[in-house]
Formats: structure tokens, sequence, C-alpha cells
């Protein structure tokens, strides 16, 4: 007994990612400048989307450059966007561009990492809070920081508000998952969900930085320092892998981290 399995056509996966945008057919031609009888066509297999027409889709979906070059596949054509690995010498600049901001960024710390949460560059200034991590192949490249964090036997002991940044880092995975439908996240946030740890509760601590973002309190030795985070991605990519890199980068929520971060540099 054989079994036929036919991957999908372009049509169907640019009807996948308008759903996922939660637009309307008439809603995605407007906005892109086409008839809706003639959309309707492409995501029936009616009519065969060009290479122009995928792009334009694509873009107007906002849809990530890995998987434009799937639908460019599955219409046809050969991927527009290339895909070099971390050390490829043509990836270099790029690289140098994040050791550059890493770099700048101390006594402060800061990570870049890739599309699945694996540290790809980090700063000197992380080094002070991997110390106490009882469970050393967390810290085996690739390092994960969404495992590295919330995994019982890594940060998670001396996450002060762990409850509280737990939420927040599976909130921002979950987002992430709806916006680029990686199976590899879906995985990720699944293994995470099921680490034993605290539910929500109200805080009794005030922090300033909860005023504006969800601060990051973390244990360190007897101090506790608290952190708020901002993360930077390159502007208009034209590379698959860039595209997926991003910049977390710690600042102090308060005077005495900011102090506290400095003297650990001069030691």
């Amino acid at each position: 007994m054989r079994t036929n399995t036919s991957s999908p056509t372009a049509g169907a996966l640019l009807r996948a990612w308008r759903e996922r945008r939660r637009l309307s057919q008439l809603g995605l031609a407007l906005e892109a400048d086409i008839s809706q009888r003639h959309l309707s066509f492409l995501e029936s297999g009616r009519s065969a989307p060009s290479r122009d027409m995928v792009m334009r889709l694509s873009e107007t979906l906002s849809v990530p450059l890995r998987q434009r070059n799937h639908i460019l596949a599955a219409a046809g054509f050969a991927p527009v966007f290339p895909e070099r690995a971390i050390e490829d010498a043509r990836f270099r600049p790029a690289l140098d561009a994040i050791r550059i901001v890493l770099k700048g960024h101390e006594p402060y710390p800061a990570i870049a990492v890739d599309r699945h949460w694996d540290m790809v560059a980090s700063n000197a200034s992380i080094a002070p809070f991997l110390e106490g991590v009882s469970n050393r192949q967390l810290l085996e490249p690739p390092v994960n920081v969404l495992r590295l964090a919330l995994h019982p036997e890594g940060l998670a002991p001396r996450i002060v508000n762990l409850a509280e940044w737990r939420g927040h880092l599976i909130g921002r995975l979950r987002q992430q998952i709806e916006a680029v439908a990686d199976a590899g996240l879906a995985e990720l946030e699944r293994e995470l969900s099921a680490y034993p740890g605290p539910r929500p509760t109200p805080a009794h601590h005030h922090d300033p930085a909860r005023d504006i973002a969800v601060p990051l309190r973390l244990r360190l030795g007897n101090e506790i320092l608290s952190f708020i985070s901002t993360v930077t991605v390159f502007g208009t990519p034209l590379d698959v892998t860039l595209s997926e890199l991003a910049i977390e980068s710690f600042f102090p929520a308060d005077p005495e981290t900011a102090n506290r971060l400095r003297d650990l540099t001069r030691s």
C-alpha cells in the first residue's frame, strides 16, 4: 500500500499566512492592490502566482524571509533571500557590528540570539550572572537563553520575581510563534511551560521599573539587581540568518544596580 503526500502549494501557503494575520481576502487584496477575484484564484490554485506576486503578497503579510523562500519554492521559483551560516566569512560584517554593540553596552549585560533563542554572542558583563548555574550542561553551546533562564537548575532559583519573569518570557515566545509559525519554537514553548515554577502572584515589592516594563530581579550574592531590557533587530535585512538575529540589552532599573555593575567591571 502506497501513501502519497504532497507539499502545500504556494496558494495554500499564502492563504495560511493571510489567515494567520487575520485578514480577509478583501482586506489583503486592498492592501496588496490586487483584485479579490485574482487573490481567490491564487489561493485556490486556479491561477499560478508570478514571482513578483509572491513577493508582493509576502511583503504585505509580513511573512518572515525564511518562509518567503518556502513560498517561492512552492511556486516553482528559486529562493531570493540567502541564508548564511554565522561562521560564513560573508556574514562577518554583521557579526562584527553585533560585537561592537555588545561591547559598547558594557558594563551592562547584553546578548545576541538566533531565531530559536540560542546565544550567538554576549559581552563580558554576562559572565558574573552565570556562575551560580548548577547544571553546567545548560552552559554548553549552543546555550538556549530561555532554557537557561527558566530551568530549575539554571537561573530560575536566583530570579526573585520568577513567576512574573516566566510569564513574560513565555508570553513573548508565544507571540513569536504566532508571528513566524516555527515548529522548533512551539516545541521549546511546550518544554518551558512544563518546568515547575510558582504561579503569578501580586508583587509586594515596589519596583519603579514596573511602571514602564516587566523587570528582571536577579539575586547576586546578598544583593538583588533589577533590570529592564530592550530588543534590537537589523533594519531591512536581506539575509535569512540576519533577519532572525536579535540583540537583547539589559539596563539597570535602579541606581544600586548600576553602581553594582560598575563595581563588577572594575573588580
